[in-house]
């Protein structure tokens, strides 16, 4: 073999193995995981609701059903002129269609060791709820409500719901500000190591969280907390962001 050929074949060798270095290397590189940090930011706010929601009902018992379903229709008046006298607007109160159930009274016969039932009478029961953005209005009349049991009104009081009409909004403010905390603590921690961030890589929303403020009460939960006995409420939110480096 000349010289020539010999050279060549040099060559030749030379130029695969820099190539086969090149691909080694842009295969690495390719497939090494790009470099990036994880970072958390958080967001509170309190806000007061602006919607009140609350349920009552009030009931008659007779042995005639008529007269039991009388005895509620007067009732009924006088919960509406009671509503009406605490400035509630009649827009805002719904009477729901009333419920008969059958009363039984039970006992027990030693003699014959056995249970027995007695007629009791119909008993009627109107449900009412009253749903309004005025709430220190609905507040003061569920304060006052022992004025109906004077008049005779067998009245059951639940405590009012408090809720938040414009919540949308609220997420969409927070999830802002949730992202901006997150961004200056990457950039925070990136600085004090002496990097630099390239670009955002992805981000995922935490739960949405509403609670009491200052409740020891409450637990976060995974699937998210929406109080709703508290008029003064807290909401907090986190976003989770990943940054690529460079």
């Amino acid at each position: 073999m000349d010289k020539t050929k010999i050279i060549i074949a040099a060559i030749l060798g030379v130029c695969f193995t820099l190539a086969f270095v090149f691909v080694g290397s842009y295969i690495y590189k390719s497939k090494k995981p790009p470099k990036t940090v994880s970072v958390i930011g958080l967001a509170e706010k309190d806000f007061t609701s602006d919607l009140i929601v609350w349920d009552f009902s009030f009931n008659a018992q007779d042995m005639n059903q008529k007269t039991a379903y009388a005895a509620v229709k007067n009732q009924t008046k006088i919960v509406k002129d009671f509503l009406a006298a605490k400035g509630i607007d009649t827009k805002e109160t719904l009477f729901k269609a009333i419920n008969t159930e059958k009363e039984y009274d039970y006992y027990y016969d030693k003699e014959a060791e056995r249970s027995f039932s007695k007629f009791a009478g119909y008993k009627i029961t109107q449900s009412v709820r009253v749903e309004s953005k005025n709430v220190e209005t609905v507040e003061e009349a569920y304060r006052e409500i022992s004025e109906l049991l004077d008049k005779g009104v067998d009245v059951d009081a639940s405590s009012p719901d408090y809720y938040y009409t414009k919540l949308s909004d609220l997420k969409i403010e927070m999830l802002a500000k949730a992202s901006e905390d997150a961004r200056t603590r990457a950039e925070t921690i990136v600085k004090n190591a002496g990097g630099k961030i390239k670009g955002l890589q992805s981000a995922n929303m935490g739960v949405f969280q509403i609670t009491a403020p200052n409740s020891s009460d409450e637990d976060y939960s995974w699937g998210g907390t929406f109080n709703t006995s508290s008029k003064a409420k807290r909401a907090s939110i986190n976003m989770r962001l990943t940054y690529l480096l460079k």
